[in-house]
C-alpha cells in the first residue's frame, strides 16, 4: 500500500479531531485522566451489560480506538508493547472496558489487511470501533462481486457500540465449501457496518458482563469481496501486520490491569483493617506474605508478557520470522497472564474474607468473576499448552494466532 489513503476529510464535522495527530504518551495521559470516571461507573456498566454510549465517546476522544491505525494515515501505529500497556491502564479502571478497548482498537489491524479503497470505505475516520468473532461460524457464498453471507456468531465483544463488525466465514462455491490447494476449507473474515447485523441480547454471564459480548447474525448479507480479509494476506508491510497473531498479542493487557487493580485495592485496606485485637493488617505477617506473593505473580507474569512480545516484535521489525520457541514463549506468557490474574484475584478475595462478597464494598467479587470469565477465552485455555508444546518440539500446530 503506497501513499496516503485514509480520507480524513470525508467527515468534515470531525475534521478537527481527525486532523489531530496523537501518540502513545498523549493517549495514555488522556486514559489516566478518564480512569477515575470509568471506575466510578463500574456498577452501571456491569448492570447495563454493555458500555454506555457517552463513555464510548469519551474513549474515542482519548484516541484508544485509533491505536493500531497506520502512521501514514495520521494514526499512532502503536507497537504491540504499547498496546498492551495502554490496555493495562484501562483495565485497571474496569476490566470490561479494557476488554472492549482491546477489541475495539482492532480497526487499524483490519484496515491494514484491506486494499486502500476498501479501507477508506469501511474506515473513513481514525476513531471507529470494530467488533466481531473471527472463527468461521458463518457461510459466505460466492456471488458476483463478493459474497452472500449467512451466519450466527457468538462473543461479539463491543458489538453493542461498534461501527464495523467482523464475522469469520467458510467460503462456499456452488453450494459446497471451497477448498484450497491442501484440501482445507477456504475461510474469509467479512467486514460490514454494524447496522448490517442483528444483535441478540444473549450476554448474561459470570463476569465481564459490561462487554456486551452478544451473539449477532446475518442473513443473505451482501459483502463486497474487497471488504473481506485473511490475516495471512496483509496489504501493509509494517511489523504489526506481518504475523496473524497480531490480534492476540495485546490481550494480556486485560488480566494484567485487572490484577494490578486488585492488589492496589488491598493495599488501600492495610491501615483500616485488623487481624485480631490490636494487630493492624500492616503489621500482619500473613497479610504481608499474601501481598508479596501476589506482587511476585504479577511481576513475573507482566515481565514474561512484555519480554516475549518484544522478542517477537524485534523479529518482525527486522523482517524475520519469529522462531518456534519465540512463538511458544509468547503464547505461554499470554496464557500465564490470564491464569495468574485469576489466581491473584482469588487469593486476595480469600484474604479479605466475608467483606469480599459484598459488591458494594469491594471490587474483588468483580475481579474474581471477570478473571474467571476471561480465562474461558481460548488464549487462557489448556489448548495453548498443547499448541505451545508442539512448537517447542518443532511441529506446526493447526491453530491460528499462535
Amino acid at each position: 500500500m503506497t501513499g496516503p489513503v485514509m480520507p480524513l476529510a470525508v467527515a468534515e464535522a470531525d475534521a478537527t479531531a481527525e486532523a489531530e495527530t496523537i501518540g502513545y504518551d498523549e493517549i495514555l495521559r488522556r486514559v489516566r485522566a478518564l480512569a477515575p470516571r470509568i471506575t466510578a461507573r463500574s456498577e452501571e456498566i456491569e448492570n447495563a451489560r454493555r458500555l454506555p454510549r457517552d463513555l464510548v465517546e469519551d474513549l474515542r476522544r482519548c484516541g484508544v480506538f485509533r491505536a493500531t491505525m497506520p502512521a501514514e494515515w495520521g494514526g499512532p501505529e502503536l507497537t504491540s508493547m504499547e498496546q498492551i500497556a495502554l490496555i493495562e491502564e484501562v483495565s485497571a479502571a474496569d476490566a470490561a472496558v479494557g476488554w472492549c478497548v482491546m477489541i475495539g482498537m482492532d480497526s487499524g489491524i483490519y484496515a491494514g489487511h484491506l486494499a486502500p479503497g476498501a479501507a477508506a470505505e469501511l474506515y473513513p475516520r481514525l476513531d471507529l470501533v470494530t467488533a466481531g468473532w473471527v472463527a468461521p461460524a458463518g457461510v459466505a457464498d460466492e456471488t458476483a462481486g463478493g459474497y452472500l453471507v449467512d451466519g450466527h456468531w457468538r462473543f461479539g465483544s463491543g458489538c453493542t457500540h461498534a461501527d464495523v463488525i467482523a464475522g469469520g466465514c467458510t467460503v462456499h462455491r456452488d453450494g459446497r465449501p471451497l477448498l484450497d490447494g491442501t484440501g482445507k476449507p477456504v475461510t474469509r473474515i467479512v467486514l460490514a457496518p454494524s447496522a448490517s447485523y442483528a444483535v441478540e441480547d444473549t450476554w448474561h454471564t459470570t463476569g465481564l458482563a459490561g462487554t456486551g459480548s452478544c451473539d449477532y447474525t446475518a442473513e443473505r448479507l451482501f459483502v463486497p469481496a474487497e471488504h473481506t480479509v485473511s490475516f495471512d494476506e496483509p496489504r501493509r508491510d509494517e511489523p504489526m501486520y506481518r504475523r496473524s497473531d497480531t490480534l492476540v498479542r495485546k490481550m494480556p493487557g486485560v488480566p494484567l490491569g485487572l490484577a494490578r487493580a486488585a492488589i492496589e485495592h488491598v493495599h488501600g485496606l492495610v491501615d483500616r483493617r485488623f487481624e485480631g485485637p490490636g494487630v493492624p493488617w500492616r503489621s500482619s505477617r500473613h497479610v504481608q506474605a499474601v501481598l508479596a506473593e501476589c506482587e511476585m505473580r504479577l511481576t513475573v507474569a507482566r515481565s514474561a508478557v512484555h519480554a516475549t512480545v518484544e522478542a517477537v516484535w524485534d523479529r518482525l521489525v527486522a523482517g524475520d520470522r519469529p522462531t518456534h520457541k519465540e512463538r511458544a514463549d509468547a503464547a505461554l506468557a499470554r496464557y500465564h497472564a490470564f491464569r495468574s490474574a485469576r489466581t491473584i484475584a482469588h487469593t486476595l478475595y480469600d484474604l479479605v474474607g466475608g467483606d469480599a462478597t459484598h459488591r458494594s464494598r469491594t471490587p474483588l467479587d468483580r475481579a474474581v468473576r471477570d478473571s474467571t470469565t476471561a480465562c474461558q477465552h481460548v488464549v487462557g485455555q489448556h489448548r495453548v499448552l498443547e499448541w505451545s508444546g508442539q512448537l517447542l518440539l518443532g511441529d506446526e500446530p493447526g491453530a491460528a494466532f499462535v
